[in-house]
Formats: structure tokens, sequence, C-alpha cells
């Protein structure tokens, strides 16, 4: 295989040299996007894992239009709202076994692959397997979390073995992730869902007392769908269906464009979200609610707290394929609980279901949680033009946004769009969160008790990238400053 041209973008400067490496080895787009997420599973183990969910937008060369992969786990088949209330609990449980739900990365890179990849499991999982069995260098921003994440990984021994704290520069390995990787690599989806991985996972669960069964892993699979498209300038933007919160964003996108100021933009969205956002096989949300930004909801959005990691890339390549990628554990760490013998923190994705009977997010046996991975993607004339995304829980459709407003609206590069100073509501519904350095600012906090300023450059505001498309083999990229990323381009 000859040398590919191509371009990619991650948070992570070594998860972005091994699918740079891919590329220059003849592999694609794809290719290189799950090699570099495989390896991000490794080295940010605080903001996502193998046993984690995953949702991609695909644009295929020679394609008419993108794909989009919704790689969501769902709850176990004994997860009913009287089952978490009999262990005692009143709200759903933010951490962990209550919160963990089916592990939908793992599947998703093998649909993928087939539908997409030009190499197999293993050649794209190997760098990663390397990294976990060698150990990788600690950054200042794991080592962060790693210290404010203690107390979490301590209420399980197996997790505070693997991640205790370290500090930045110190060495890293998770041998039992390694083999977790290989096996992947050398049994695929079938392996991990049915095989001894499974069985590891759903023991862990058991032990605790959790809700998720082999029959839970078993019967998994991703959707394909079709993205929600809407016009925003001159572009067409597509988002991931339900349920993500795609249409959250679009509804922000289309308010801001309507003139509506930044707060009510805001709360409009995210009311719209909370009154319909879950899995669509349990209720319809209605998309001409959100893409009307006249549509006035009745109540206002949910104030519960969220905090989330996640990360964020995208991929494009000489043969016209485009991919814009994210993966999550859901909160810090995800529930805090590891698979014995995995090297793997079970994510926590559980925690955005509800108790409340009467609420459309409601938990119930085998469905899919209102989501908040959202990537996205932009064409021009037809033809693909942008991949955009960013890290950031439930503030995604904000930072999206702004990122896609820096874009379209402003004609910034990439690189200067995704490093722009941002602003947040917080979950509060209240607080207004500003980067100093977002123009007005200091006036702003000054002018208002419910702004915050935060300092320039802060990774709560999101870890965001972006790929514009120039033309055939042109690209321009850039690469979050917030993030331990970097932007790598495979040229002849």
């Amino acid at each position: 295989m000859g040398k590919t041209r191509g371009v990619i973008a991650t948070p992570h400067h070594t998860a972005t040299e091994v699918g740079a490496q891919v590329l220059r080895d003849g592999g694609n787009a794809i290719d290189a996007a799950i090699a570099a997420d495989a390896v991000l599973c490794v080295v940010y183990p605080h903001m996502t894992s193998v046993a984690g969910d995953l949702m991609a937008i695909v644009w295929p060369a020679g394609g008419a239009s993108p794909v989009g992969l919704i790689g969501a786990g769902r709850s176990g088949e004994l997860a009913t709202v009287e089952a978490v209330r009999e262990r005692g609990h009143e709200d759903m449980p933010a951490r962990g076994v209550l919160s963990v739900t089916v592990p939908g990365t793992v599947e998703a890179w093998g649909r993928l692959l087939e539908r997409f990849g030009s190499v197999g499991f293993g050649a794209v999982l190997d760098p990663a397997a390397g990294l976990a069995q060698d150990g990788y260098i600690i950054t200042r921003d794991l080592g962060d979390n790693l210290a404010s994440a203690a107390e979490l990984l301590l209420k399980e021994p197996a997790a505070y073995a693997l991640y205790p704290p370290m500090e930045r520069g110190m060495l890293l390995r998770n041998p039992d992730l390694a083999s977790t990787l290989r096996d992947i690599g050398g049994h695929g989806i079938n392996g991990f869902y049915r095989g001894d991985i499974a069985a590891a996972i759903a023991q862990a669960i058991k032990k605790r007392d959790g809700l998720i069964t082999r029959q839970d892993l078993a019967t998994h699979r991703s959707q394909w769908v079709e993205p929600i498209a809407f016009q925003y300038g001159d572009v067409t933007v597509y988002e991931l269906p339900p349920p993500t919160v795609g249409l959250v964003a679009a509804s922000f996108a289309l308010r801001l464009e309507a003139g509506q100021e930044f707060r009510a933009a805001r709360d409009a969205a995210y009311a719209l979200r909370d009154r319909y956002i879950t899995d669509p096989e349990f209720a319809h949300a209605p998309p001409e609610a959100f893409l009307d930004p006249r549509f006035e909801p009745a109540a206002r959005a949910d104030a519960t707290p969220r905090p989330g990691d996640t990360i964020y890339l995208c991929a494009a390549d000489e043969h016209g394929n485009v991919v814009s990628l994210i993966q999550s554990v859901a909160y810090d760490f995800g529930s805090g609980v590891v698979a014995e013998g995995t090297g793997m923190l079970l994510q926590n994705r559980g925690a955005y279901f509800k108790l409340d009977p009467s609420h459309v997010n409601r938990l119930e046996p085998k469905k899919r949680t209102m989501h908040t991975l959202i990537p996205a993607m932009a064409a021009r004339d037809g033809r693909p033009w942008a991949a955009l995304g960013t890290m950031g829980g439930e503030r995604q459709p904000q930072l999206q946004v702004q990122v896609l407003r820096n874009l379209v609206d402003e004609g910034l590069d990439p690189a200067e769009a995704v490093a722009r100073p941002r602003k947040a509501i917080l979950v509060d519904g209240e607080t207004l969160a500003v980067e100093a350095d977002y123009p007005g600012a200091a006036e702003m906090a000054r002018g208002d008790r419910r702004v915050k300023l935060m300092p320039a450059r802060h990774s709560s505001f999101g870890h965001a990238h972006a790929i514009v498309i120039d033309g055939p083999g042109a690209w321009r990229a850039g690469a979050d400053p917030r993030s331990d990323g970097s932007v790598e381009h495979v040229r002849e």
C-alpha cells in the first residue's frame, strides 16, 4: 500500500501521531480516526474509555451525503426505576455500578471499519495496545484529573490500582488494557460482547449488584442513521438525531442566527431537550420544534449538575473520506468501576436517566439515554466542507455552535476558530461562564453578577477541533490549545 495523503486533528499529540502514521501506511481517514481514538482510550482515561460510547458522522469517498453512526449503549434488562429505588436511591446515581450502561464503542469501531475501513481491527488497535503495555507520559491535564478524582477512584480498589494520583511526566502503564485491545484486535466485536471480556464485564457488574447482564452485552448493536440537515448561512450543517442532542445544537444555532440573545437561545434549546430528547424507540422528538427558532417551549431547562469528559477528533483523506468522531466515558473516569482484568473503566452514561416516571428520559430496560455526544459536519454546494466538534458535557451544543459561527460567520481559519475565547451558560441556567480574554468579558462581569470570569483557554470550555476542506487533497485544520492536541498533515 502507498501513503495516503490526509489530515487528522485530535486532543492528544500521541493520538494525532498514531493516526497520521496509519495514513502514511496507506490506511484511510476512518482507519486513522479509530487508531487515534483507541490511543485516546489509553492516554486520556479521564476523558474516554474502550467501555464508553461513540458517535460518528462519515462522508464517504464519492458519497452524495454523510451517514451517521450512533454507538450508544443501552440500559440493562434489569434497569427499572423500582430497581434503583429498591437499592436506596431517590435520584439516578451519578457514579458506581447503577450508572453503568452497555459499552458502545467497540461495536461502533467494528461497524465503521467493516463499512468504510481499509485495514483490519488488529492494525488499528495495535499502537494503542503497545502504549498501554509499555506506558505513556502523563500530561498536566491527566495529572490534575488523577489528583481531583482520587476520592472517587479510592472507592474501587481495581480503579485506584490502575489510576493512583500521579504527576505530569511520570509513566503510566495498563497491561490489562493492552490485553483487552489485543483481544479485540484478534477476535473483533464478537469476542468483546460475547467472549471472555463480556464475561468479565458482566461479572464485575453482578458482583456489585448492577443491572446489566451477559444477554445485554450479547445483543448490543450500533445504529446507522441519516443525519439531521439544516441550513446555516451558506452551509448545510449535519447533526445526529436522538438520542443525541444534535437537534439542540441545531436549535441553538438557528436561534442565534435569527438574532436571539445567547442566554435566551440556550434556555429555549435546552428546555426542548428536556421535554423531548431520549431514545427514539421510546418517544418521538419532533424536529420541527427544534428547527423553528420561533417555537417557544413551555418549561425551563433542567438544572441537574452534569460534568462531562469526552474526546473529539476529525480526519480527512485524499480519496474524499471525511470523519467527525466523538467518544466518551461520560463523567471524568466514568462510573469509577473497572471490570477486573480488563483495564477498562466502565462508563456512567446511565447517570443521565431520570427516576421520575413522567419524564421522557426516565429509566427503562434496554433504553438509550439522552446523549450529549454530537459530532458535526458541514457542506457547501453539495460537497463536504468542514468537520467539527468539541468535548464539553452538556455544554457541547453551546461550544460547538460558537466554533461553527467562527468558521461560517467570521470566515476564520480552523486553528483560529477553535482557539477563539468562548462562553457558556452553566447547568444552573443562571451563570454565564466567560473566558477572561473573551471580548468585553471584564465589562460583562462588572455589569452582571451572574457572569463568572474563567481563565483564558480553560478546558471547561471544551477541546474543539475542526477541518476545512478547500478541495481534493487540500485541507486546513485546527486543534484546540485548551487540549494536549495537535494537527498533522500527511503529504507526498
